[in-house]
């Protein structure tokens, strides 16, 4: 993983620029820098390097292909080594041992539709002296950023927001994204990915890639990947899980590809489990069997003790990372430094340090269970959209699921009003879009004018239909995982670590998407193929137990203290002054609330303030 920034131009440009861009991103690529600049000075790259595979000066960037290509790449190319086979045995010839030769390689032999062999987590942009154009592109699901910013006669890209604001692009917050964030949690538009929370800047989408061509000022952006949702009713229980298994088995084998130390995430949990028990199975010589788990102790959700004994059951070296209530200020405000949109809650305070530590202690490489539940069915609030389906289908009664559910503890409730919209669920979502947007518009704490001004602007979005294959698509891949890739990435990064998220390999993910929604949730369980998968590996209480904690802190003991009051306070108060809050806002005492709650406006306030700083 490194930092990548550049500048596109019809004009020479200062070199200072890009470098200011670059040495921004310092954090990303800590061990070495290195620029390009073209022979007339109107395209400068620069880059941060994070050595992963091939460690050697030979592999350093920008790097320079068949004299025409030169590309700066932020990223991790898992299948690698099987593509420079292919290309090799058609006549292409290799200077180093690095992926990034192999990604531009495949951009010389193939153009963009290198992209679709492409398994990585990756953004890079690529420019091609001979046409000059630039080609940039973003991995399938959006672990790794790219952001840009078109002004008059010049493109600006970097990894992060903070690298085209050294550039020189000024900072002015969207007023649109704010008004979303504070009404209904919303980090980013699910009906424009392109849109960020500052006006001058944009993101390319995740699987799309960007040409731009700077003689015509012309910018093109093309998806390039997309799954459908195709329900093969035919397959049994058995072959959905040896197909799980073996194409899990290959994401985690292709992932611990690495020349340097790689180690885990352990929350206790199903899904990292799952992810330690294979990678013990597979083994790899940098794989270092280090796991890292967030405590919180005394804590009633803290997981400790479940993450300790898969620990021993596995026999990995297991460290415990706690966040004493007096870190709070300083951590947030380091955390937002790097995070540089707002966070909903302080989840991700504990993860910057579980990263932290993993740093600390000799890891580079960590592989963590992002996606797992937005693919397999791990959120509770999937068994409403599972029911509805089955409802629909005269199928509840006689599945019982609602009943399993009981037992195993999952109170939602189901009753005449889900019905109804189960049967006509485009009319429920537009009734449901039409309450969210009344409720935003009358949000009792913003300020009348700023939230009159954006009363047409709510970009509450739902499902396109009401089943559970089209929920875990929608959270896949129009809004929910983005803000936890975005925020894994950020936290890590911060520490010059690598992620890697063995859960968000395409192609099974494509294969998740064909199967059947009993597979997800059966008898009450939900991810019920992934417990079904591991459970020859794991204890069975790991496999079988009951609830999902998730990954949360204890924030509202922390928002009681009075030092993180204060410091919630004072962000109210920027946003009062910005004229966002209203005055009833800062009168009103602060409401602890737990991660996860409902109405979580304090903390979001806090997190929304530091856009101003």
């Amino acid at each position: 993983m490194c930092g990548i920034a550049g500048i596109v131009s019809t004009a020479p440009l200062e070199p200072h620029r890009v470098r200011a861009a670059t040495e921004a991103l310092f954090h990303r690529g800590p061990e070495r820098s290195g620029y390009f600049s073209n022979d007339v000075s109107t395209v400068n790259l620069g880059h941060r390097k994070l050595s992963i595979i091939d460690l050697t000066p030979a592999a350093d960037q920008p790097f320079l292909y068949a004299d025409r290509y030169t590309i700066v790449y932020n990223g991790e190319l898992y299948n690698y080594i099987e593509l420079r086979n292919i290309l090799e045995q058609k006549g292409f010839r290799f200077s180093s041992a690095s992926d990034t030769e192999v990604v531009v390689a495949s951009y010389a032999a193939y153009g963009a539709a290198c992209l679709k062999d492409f398994d990585g987590a990756f953004a890079f942009a690529i420019w091609d002296n001979k046409e000059e154009v630039l080609f940039a592109a973003r991995d399938r699901f959006g672990e790794k950023p790219f952001f840009y910013a078109q002004h008059e006669i010049e493109l600006i890209f970097a990894s992060e927001v903070k690298g085209l604001w050294a550039a020189g692009v000024p900072k002015e917050v969207n007023d649109r994204m704010m008004y979303n964030f504070l009404t209904i949690d919303y980090t980013s538009n699910p009906y424009n990915p392109e849109e960020t929370f500052f006006k001058t800047v944009q993101k390319l989408p995740a699987a799309s890639w960007l040409l731009y061509a700077p003689r015509k000022q012309e910018l093109t952006i093309e998806k390039y990947w997309l799954p459908y949702i195709d329900t093969d009713r035919q397959i049994t229980a058995g072959g959905a899980i040896e197909i799980f298994e073996a194409l899990f088995t290959d994401s985690i084998q292709k992932r611990l590809r690495s020349d340097v130390p790689v180690g885990t995430s352990l929350s206790g949990g199903l899904d990292s489990a799952a992810i330690v028990a294979f990678c013990n199975k597979l083994g790899g010589s940098n794989y270092t069997h280090k796991g890292f788990t967030a405590g919180f102790a005394g804590f009633v959700k803290d997981e400790t003790a479940a993450a300790g004994r898969v620990a021993k059951s596995l026999q990995v070296t297991h460290t415990v990372i706690q966040t004493g209530v007096e870190e709070i200020v300083p951590l947030m405000e380091k955390v937002m430094q790097h995070q540089e949109e707002p966070i909903t809650s302080a989840s991700a305070l504990a993860q910057f340090k579980v990263y932290e530590a993993a740093r600390q202690n000799g890891v580079t490489v960590l592989l963590d269970g992002q996606g797992a539940d937005e693919v397999l069915g791990g959120y509770h609030k999937y068994y409403s959209w599972y029911w509805s389906e089955l409802y629909r289908h005269r199928k509840l009664a006689a599945s019982h699921e609602i009943e399993a559910a009981r037992t195993l503890g999952i109170t939602l409730p189901f009753g005449t009003k889900n019905k109804v919209a189960a049967l006509f669920p485009q009319l429920a979502f537009a009734l449901q879009q039409s309450r969210k947007k009344k409720a935003a518009a009358q949000s009792f704490f913003l300020d009348p004018d700023f939230a009159f001004s954006k009363k047409d602007q709510c970009y509450y979005s739902l499902p396109a239909q009401a089943s559970l294959n089209a929920a875990l698509y929608f959270n896949t891949f129009n809004y929910g995982l983005e803000e936890l890739l975005r925020i894994a990435d950020r936290n890590s990064m911060a520490h010059g670590l690598e992620i890697r998220l063995p859960f968000l390999n395409h192609k099974l993910v494509e294969a998740l998407f064909t199967f059947p929604p009993h597979f997800k949730i059966h008898g009450g369980w939900s991810k019920w193929l992934l417990r079904k998968t591991v459970e020859p590996l794991l204890p069975a209480a790991t496999v079988w137990q009951k609830g999902k904690t998730g990954f949360e802190p204890p924030q509202q003991l922390w928002m009681q203290d009075k030092q993180v009051a204060a410091a919630i306070q004072s962000g109210k108060q920027i946003l009062a002054d910005k004229g966002i809050l209203s005055k009833r806002a800062l009168e009103t005492k602060i409401q602890p609330h737990e991660a996860y709650a409902a109405h979580n406006q304090d903390w979001k306030y806090w997190a929304a303030s530091f856009l101003y700083r």
